[in-house]
């Protein structure tokens, strides 16, 4: 938890894409976030965080669904939602913290 505490409290914002890597994660969702990370550059970032691998996070986050995107500024919590997005709804929620 310490190093997402880290991740979370960047003065730029932070996407984290939470996904389930056997699970229904569609194919091109990987190819979204190339492209939301690419058109943000370094104003914001992108993580991808798998539900399995990091179950007490996940649990402690309350991820239920997935995909599920989070956006952090600062360490504060600014938006979030499960289900697929796509990567110009998820520039512009981005951009809008940045």
């Amino acid at each position: 938890m310490t190093k997402f505490g880290e991740l979370i409290n960047s003065k730029k914002p932070i996407l984290l894409d939470f996904y389930k890597e056997n699970g229904n994660y569609i194919e091109n969702q990987e190819d979204i976030l190339r492209d939301v990370a690419a058109a943000l550059g370094d104003r914001a970032k992108v993580v991808k965080i798998d539900i399995e691998k990091n179950q007490v996070l996940t649990d402690a986050l309350r991820i239920k669904g997935y995909p599920t995107y989070i956006i952090y500024v600062k360490g504060e919590m600014k938006w979030r939602q499960s289900g697929e997005q796509n990567a110009n709804t998820l520039i512009s929620l981005v951009k809008i913290y940045s």
